[in-house]
């Protein structure tokens, strides 16, 4: 799963305790150590969450196991993970978590990094390739492996933890990695050489969505609460717009991070989904968006690569309902 490395992480980090579900104006949130989930932290901090009668806690979990286990208990309300995730291994029909909206897509922080000699993808055939299970990085190889005639089955996978990247990449039997930033541009500039290069990356692909999960049984109970965490979150994702210096350096400590890793990140990796384009991305109960499309797509990669079981239908795992009335509110 994409993550910044957990060293970057501030200490205590841990799941929520143990209960039921909340009042109706409580949200508990866990997310990976990603920067993409920034605007919750900066509508907790500004207080755009209070102001709109949320008490918003959120909190970091890397580990997905961890982080169903704590929905399926009502431990938390909402889940953030990229749409792959969302439907990776062991989630079935019945596991909890409904999409509502999105927040950020990848825009050249996911990608594949390979050795000077690989001029294209198509050179990869028959050649090592070294990729962490579950990241988006393998969903857009295999995307484009399609395009020429292959599959991942052409090629010789080596598990790898992400974070490993720089030193994996100095093995000169490994052709190519799939990973993430800061990784992806660390292995590149410290392993010369390989004269290595960014093969492929998430810049030319829109299929790396981060998506806002929900328990579905919350959901139906107090549907209003979430259409205003998300307009919480995207007065932060404005602010953004507005005010980069300040949403920055709100962010930063959140990541264990200076202001400048921050920027770079954003100029570089993501790009936010502010009330317009999530609205389009989500589409209505009546018509549809792109996000199905696009669920639908990354399914059918998933379940070829054996990352997920089984077939999800798209138009069970989202509900637009919730976005349908964020954009109809003046």
């Amino acid at each position: 799963m994409r993550r910044l490395d957990c060293a970057l992480v501030a200490a205590g980090i841990s799941l929520l305790a143990s209960g039921p579900a909340l009042a109706d104006d409580t949200v508990r949130v866990l997310a990976p150590t990603w920067p993409g989930y920034a605007p919750v932290f900066v509508a907790i901090d500004k207080g755009y969450f209070k102001e709109l009668g949320l008490d918003v806690d959120m909190k970091f979990e890397d580990d997905r196991s961890n982080v169903l286990a704590a929905m399926t208990r009502g431990d938390i309300e909402v889940d953030m993970r990229t749409v792959g995730e969302h439907q990776g291994r062991p989630r079935d029909a019945s596991t909890p978590g409904v999409i509502i909206g999105t927040i950020d897509k990848s825009v050249g922080g996911d990608g594949v990094i390979a050795d000077g000699s690989v001029k294209s993808v198509a050179d990869l055939k028959g050649k090592t390739v070294a990729v962490e299970p579950n990241i988006p990085a393998r969903l857009l190889l295999q995307l484009a492996l399609k395009k020429e005639g292959m599959t991942l089955d052409d090629l010789t996978i080596k598990n790898i933890t992400t974070p490993d990247t720089v030193a994996v990449f100095a093995d000169s039997s490994i052709a190519a990695i799939g990973t993430y930033e800061p990784f992806m541009s660390q292995a590149v500039s410290s392993q010369t050489q390989r004269n290595g290069k960014i093969l492929l990356s998430s810049k030319d692909s829109d299929i790396i969505v981060d998506v806002i999960d929900v328990r579905q049984d919350d959901l139906k109970a107090n549907p209003t609460k979430y259409q205003k965490f998300m307009a919480g979150i995207f007065k932060a994702v404005e602010l953004y717009k507005s005010d980069p210096a300040e949403f920055i350096k709100l962010t930063a400590p959140h990541y264990n991070l200076s202001d400048a890793e921050v920027k770079g990140i954003f100029d570089t990796s993501l790009t936010f989904t502010d009330k317009e384009e999530t609205a389009k991305l989500l589409g209505t109960p009546e018509k549809p968006g792109a996000l199905y499309g696009i669920f639908d797509l990354v399914m059918d990669l998933n379940v070829e690569n054996k990352a997920a079981d089984a077939k999800l239908d798209a138009a069970k795992q989202i509900d637009s309902s919730v976005m349908a009335a964020v954009a109809a509110a003046k």
